[in-house]
């Protein structure tokens, strides 16, 4: 039951947004499960907060290791900026914990396993369609996207778009 209230919830913001997040639009309302297993709402999770939201392919590889630690690693940084940082890749809640547990993310996780937040997002995918995109926002307090950033291959420099970003709201 709960996996169909997920994804009826998710259709009707990917319809109601079907051009995905482009500065000045507003974040769309999805629930998504966390690496903890629990059912979390995107827009309760950032709610009165400047919110990045970061999509980066695949739990444990490479790249997004990089990426990660780099948010890890600045996290005080975006914490004094007042700001929350969200982390959504298409695994599942126990890659989820195992990645967060291996390299001490203090921050959350969402499991977008059948896509949905992707598409709301309009995240686009990479190498011919075979890599999930790897893509930034940033919202201000009232949940209204301020900037985004995307690059497949500058995995670390997300990190540093987004402080910049945050720090001209």
């Amino acid at each position: 039951m709960k996996k169909v209230l997920l994804f009826l919830m998710s259709l009707i913001a990917i319809n109601m947004n079907a051009q995905g997040v482009q500065v000045g639009s507003a974040m769309p309302a999805l629930q998504l499960i966390d690496q903890h297993g629990q059912l979390q709402n995107l827009k309760d999770l950032t709610s009165g907060q400047v919110a990045v939201v970061y999509f980066y392919p695949k739990d444990d590889t490479p790249g997004c290791t990089a990426e990660a630690c780099s948010f890890r690693d600045q996290y005080k940084d975006f914490q004094d900026a007042g700001a929350v940082v969200i982390g959504i890749s298409g695994d599942g809640a126990a890659s989820h914990k195992k990645f967060a547990d291996k390299y001490q993310l203090p921050f959350t996780l969402l499991a977008d396993t059948q896509k949905l937040a992707r598409k709301a997002f309009n995240v686009p995918t990479d190498l011919l369609g075979m890599i999930p995109g790897r893509v930034t926002y940033v919202f201000d307090r009232q949940g209204i996207c301020r900037g985004i950033y995307r690059s497949q291959t500058k995995a670390k420099q997300h990190v540093d778009e987004a402080l910049s970003m945050i720090r001209s709201l």
